[in-house]
């Protein structure tokens, strides 16, 4: 028999949504890194084990946004709300319920949704912090379930997956079996890059950098992917394209290690460095970026 559930991972900026993700499917689909706001659109994840299919939808952060681009990300995060069967609130296991926890549990209990509390980044915390957290949203709410864990170690993981197969209905899957993303090659590739830049750069010049995949060609033994990255300032650009060409070399080296370690082939990445000033205020450049609100649902 047959089960599945859209599952809505939820939560504020750095948490470890994205992480939890990767380790649940044990592929890496969402991209990670150790800044804030690092997922800007909805990514699907889809787990099958067995009769059960898992279709997970990882989130933007909410937060309060500044830029057009923040609006949108919220947006996405909380439209993936919407119609999904159950949700699990990730937050950090040393801190108490905040205001942006207390809305996303107001917003799941209004719509009936089964929320699934995980405590993340129990590694970094002592029993008695992650005794007064569960207590604090205890008072809040009642959950299907609330899971201590570290989403970085893969503790607890097991126990996530465990009570959101609780919360499965019957029905038809709605991917083929081994599918584990619904993400175009296109745009993965880019996030792949852009995850790079995250990584590599300090301070706000990740956060002000898209990137578009402009050419993508693939047969059985290359993948040759040419894309641009766009920045704000002229100043990014060159640390961006580094002294020499270093930096940007160092990216497309690192991405070309990611991507062909998911396409199974030999990978050429080209890579190419605009300037688009003010881009995330500005809505042409936003549904040019892929960043377009009247795409969400």
């Amino acid at each position: 028999m047959k089960k599945t559930a859209f599952v809505a991972i939820v939560g504020r900026p750095n948490v470890g949504k994205s992480t939890l993700l990767n380790k649940m499917l044990g592929e890496k689909v969402s991209i990670v890194s150790s800044k804030p706001q690092t997922t800007r659109s909805r990514i699907t994840g889809i787990l099958t084990r067995g009769e059960e299919q898992y279709v997970f939808l990882d989130t933007p952060g909410i937060h309060k946004p500044r830029t057009k681009l923040g609006d949108y990300m919220v947006k996405s995060a909380e439209g993936s709300m919407v119609g999904c069967d159950a949700a699990i609130l990730v937050a950090e296991a040393d801190k108490p319920a905040g205001e942006i926890e207390t809305s996303i549990i107001g917003r799941l209990n209004r719509a009936g949704t089964p929320i699934i509390l995980a405590l993340n980044k129990i590694d970094r915390s002592d029993p008695e912090s992650i005794a007064k957290s569960i207590t604090s949203y205890a008072e809040i709410s009642d959950y299907a379930a609330v899971v201590p864990i570290s989403a970085l170690k893969g503790r607890g993981v097991d126990e996530v997956l465990d009570e959101t197969s609780k919360l499965l209905h019957e029905g038809e899957w709605f991917f083929p079996d081994g599918e584990i993303t619904d993400m175009p090659e296109r745009t993965y590739s880019a996030e792949i890059i852009r995850e790079k830049l995250l990584r590599l750069l300090n301070e706000e010049i990740p956060h002000g950098t898209a990137v578009v995949v402009e050419e993508f060609k693939e047969n059985k033994s290359r993948v040759s992917i040419r894309a641009e990255i766009y920045c704000e300032r002229e100043t990014h650009k060159k640390i961006i394209i580094g002294h020499g060409g270093e930096m940007i070399k160092k990216i497309g080296q690192y991405a070309r290690e990611d991507l062909e370690e998911f396409f199974g082939v030999p990978v050429y990445v080209d890579l190419w460095v605009k300037v688009k000033e003010n881009w995330r205020d500005r809505g042409g450049f936003l549904k040019d970026f892929g960043y377009d609100p009247k795409n969400l649902v």
